[in-house]
């Protein structure tokens, strides 16, 4: 079994890089070098045992923008005794209330904001809760992390996890087919997703790496940290989700890299600010989290230039899966743009029919994973863990294949195909289609009910700003591209699509108004 102190690897960083900048966070106006940070992570593992009482077994859970919730990251987590859980300040009230139930912290570490909505309901819990500001107003049990920092020793904590059986850190599923999953992390997890990214031949993170991350590091963003962190490099954070301002601060930070879910690309494409702010040092624009159009893709290498690189993964993978490189957007043919890309090293992938046996190559199936970053099980839910786990694997639930020259096209959620006349057709590739439409910002496909068919092909339509088209010639247009079978029978043109806090279309929000008591016909 494997032992380790992180705070001593942290502490080997420190000196390499010394006064190298390591964080900076953009709203608050905090700069850490690596020294600074290594100290200051040192402290608040110190408080959180010596004042808070935190020790092995607790769990304390941190709802917090992106500057806030960087000082309690993974490279916190790791040195601490207690297990720290990550869910996304933007959430509801009803879904933080749900996932405090479900994981039962000690402490909850909070904005301000979120101070006269939760402090309540938390302290009638017995939960301790440590607010992140000073308050205007003082408030019976109220803790400021500040002040409970002042008069910590920075010296390292002597805290040895078991690499790949102590839980260091949580995080919770996104919820964009279901509820929302807890799933545990250990230390060997974490390092397995930094050295994934270390295996592959193309190589983003550099020493003069500066990563802005404005998607939140509670979710996939976060996943950057420590490959930025061990080569030198520098993450920077900015917590309103606005696109001026990531522009804004690209120009002001020279930025090198960040990450972006295809809809706020689609949305920068059409943004006045991207060309009004110098984005020259942008060398990576790192996308994921849903399926990118690829006449999108095509228009934003054509807008921003060969800096784009997919990543392919999920919260129950803490790893890359597929990644599809810099080279491969220059090089692929049109079809493989539009896939996940080529199987990371590290990850043992196989693609399965319902019965859990390989597909023939080229043939679709349901992916299944397997890796150092792949959890066990999820947190206290035995049903869904014996559901979605079987023999180290994590059954994915992504409907692909994987083509000759070896990059993985994802088909679809297996809860988003739709059965239509009996042929399988999948919403990915009609959204594509309409997506690939000049007057189409974005759409989401899903399966209405149809007593012939059991179920008919329905679009939701966004349009450009300023762009019109009917939804006849955009019926017609999808036809030249998939053909008649394969294309919305209906449109509807929307203003918005419902999304996830992380900026996912929700099919399943769409889906579910026009399927009031009625049952589905496909699982």
């Amino acid at each position: 079994m494997t032992r380790m102190n992180f705070a001593r690897t942290m502490g080997n960083l420190a000196v390499r890089f010394a006064d190298r900048e390591a964080l900076v966070n953009i709203e608050r106006q905090r700069r850490y070098s690596f020294r600074e940070l290594h100290a200051l992570t040192n402290r608040i593992a110190n408080m959180f045992r010596e004042r808070l009482g935190l020790v092995r077994g607790d769990v304390y859970l941190c709802i917090l923008d992106n500057d806030s919730l960087s000082l309690l990251h993974a490279w916190t987590a790791m040195k601490c005794e207690a297990a720290g859980a990550y869910t996304n300040f933007r959430d509801a009230l009803e879904e933080h209330r749900a996932q405090i139930a479900l994981i039962r912290p000690k402490v909850v570490i909070l904005e301000n904001a979120l101070l006269a909505r939760y402090g309540d309901m938390l302290q009638a819990q017995g939960i301790q809760v440590v607010c992140m500001d000073r308050p205007e107003q003082p408030r019976d049990g109220l803790l400021y992390f500040w002040d409970l920092l002042e008069g910590v020793s920075d010296a390292t904590p002597g805290t040895v996890h078991e690499t790949q059986v102590d839980v260091v850190s949580y995080r919770f599923t996104g919820g964009t087919t279901g509820a929302s999953k807890c799933v545990p992390y250990t230390l060997d997890n974490w390092l397995a997703l930094r050295d994934s990214m270390y295996m592959e031949s193309e190589q983003p993170y550099q020493p003069d790496t500066r990563f802005l991350h404005m998607a939140p590091i509670s979710h996939g963003s976060g996943l950057g940290l420590l490959p930025t962190l061990f080569r030198g490099g520098c993450t920077v954070t900015q917590n309103v989700p606005d696109l001026t301002q990531l522009c804004r601060n690209i120009a002001a930070e020279r930025i090198t890299m960040t990450l972006l879910v295809p809809t706020m690309i689609y949305r920068l494409l059409e943004l006045p600010a991207a060309s009004d702010h110098d984005l020259s040092s942008l060398r990576t624009l790192a996308y994921g989290a849903a399926p990118m159009s690829p006449a999108k893709l095509r228009q934003a290498q054509a807008r921003f230039g060969n800096i784009f690189m997919q990543i392919y993964g999920a919260t129950e993978c803490l790893h890359a899966v597929a990644i599809l490189g810099k080279a491969d957007h220059l090089d692929a043919s049109d079809q493989q743009i539009g896939s996940a890309g080529r199987i990371a090293a590290g990850a043992e992938v196989v693609i399965v029919d319902d019965q859990g046996n390989p597909v023939a190559p080229g043939e679709t199936g349901e992916l299944w994973v397997r890796s150092r970053g792949t959890v066990s099980g999820y947190f206290k839910n035995p049903e869904a863990s014996a559901a979605e786990f079987v023999d180290g694997f994590w059954k994915s639930g992504d409907l692909c294949y994987l083509d000759e020259g070896g990059f993985l096209h994802l088909v679809d959620r297996k809860k988003d195909m739709i059965i239509t006349g009996g042929f399988n057709v999948y919403a990915v590739e009609v959204e594509a289609a309409l997506n690939a439409h000049p007057a189409v910002s974005n759409s989401a496909v899903v399966g209405v009910p149809h007593e012939e068919w059991g179920e008919a092909l329905h679009a939701e339509v966004v349009l450009k700003a300023d762009q019109q088209v009917s939804a006849d010639a955009l019926i017609e247009y999808a036809k030249g591209c998939l053909g008649r079978f394969k294309v919305p029978k209906s449109i509807l043109f929307v203003d918005a699509l419902p999304v996830s806090v992380v900026g996912k279309v929700l099919r399943r929000q769409v889906r579910e108004k026009y399927w009031q008591d009625k049952a589905r016909r496909v699982s």
